[in-house]
């Protein structure tokens, strides 16, 4: 069987679910997972679909064909199709932090991500051998603001010589460029601590610890230009207690961390993330 991931997203009307699904049977497609949401303040409605068709057949190129004449246009419908059988790339970009790299690479070498991974990026030689032992290519480029554009000019041709669909900055302390993130969009996923903006700077848990927080955590989403302000994909706060030390904030806020840009990296690779409007709606 060929199986296809449909994503979708138009105004909310009546019959959505049944005009599509009654469709793909009549294309010779079983539709075999459907989760939907309707937002109704914004009067949209939003679907991920599961469904296969007989191998060895047209039927597939023939529904995407007729697809976009006969539904997508009637329904005035945004919509992506999906192969899972192909894996994405993914491009790591990292500085000095280690923790978020080797979790997920960790992940990836037990199978529980399933992309190719050809590149790391780094604007720091420190995590150079971290890529040796996992047997992944590590580029090195330094920037700074006097070399930025030229840079981000490198990365780019790079990530196009190894075809890569989408980017993730694990633990990666540059801002990126506006032309950047368009080359990108909604491709370049990002952890940062949630403490933001009531702790910024480059100490935030030594912040919270001497304001006494309760609760800590992280935020994963898709950059912006707008620096933090992207469409967040999963969040996640642990405890915290007066007996806790700086050390043991900074700790917790790793393992958070990783967990927290884990779990939005697995949405994005499944194909469970639909941004509208900058926010996300992110399927089971």
């Amino acid at each position: 069987m060929n199986k296809i991931i449909l994503l979708i997203h138009c105004p909310d009307q009546q019959g959505i679910i049944a005009k599509v699904t009654n469709f793909i049977a009549e294309s010779n497609g079983n539709t075999v997972y459907l989760e939907q949401h309707v937002d109704t303040d914004e009067k949209a409605f939003f679907m991920r679909l599961e469904c296969e068709f007989p191998a060895n057949t047209d039927a597939l190129e023939i529904f995407k064909q007729r697809f976009v004449s006969e539904i997508a246009a009637e329904l005035k419908m945004e919509w992506q199709i999906f192969d899972p059988s192909i894996k994405p790339r993914m491009a790591i970009f990292v500085s000095k932090y280690s923790h978020c790299l080797y979790d997920i690479l960790g992940r990836h070498a037990s199978g529980e991500l399933e992309v190719d991974i050809p590149i790391i990026i780094s604007n720091h030689k420190d995590m150079a051998a971290v890529a040796a032992n996992f047997q992944i290519p590590y580029a090195y480029i330094p920037i700074n603001k006097a070399n930025k554009v030229e840079a981000e000019a490198k990365q780019i041709e790079l990530l196009e010589k190894n075809n890569i669909d989408f980017i993730v900055l694990a633990r990666y302390m540059q801002i990126l460029s506006a032309n950047f993130v368009d080359h990108y969009t909604h491709k370049v996923i990002n952890i940062h601590h949630s403490f933001l903006p009531a702790f910024p700077g480059a100490k935030p848990y030594h912040s919270a610890y001497n304001r006494g927080v309760k609760i800590i955590g992280a935020t994963s989403h898709y950059v912006t230009s707008a620096l933090d302000e992207g469409p967040i994909i999963e969040q996640e706060v642990v405890k915290v207690k007066h007996t806790h030390s700086i050390s043991d904030f900074i700790a917790k806020g790793r393992d958070v961390e990783k967990i927290v840009l884990s779990r939005g990296v697995k949405y994005h690779i499944k194909r469970k993330v639909l941004v509208y409007n900058n926010k996300t709606v992110v399927f089971d």
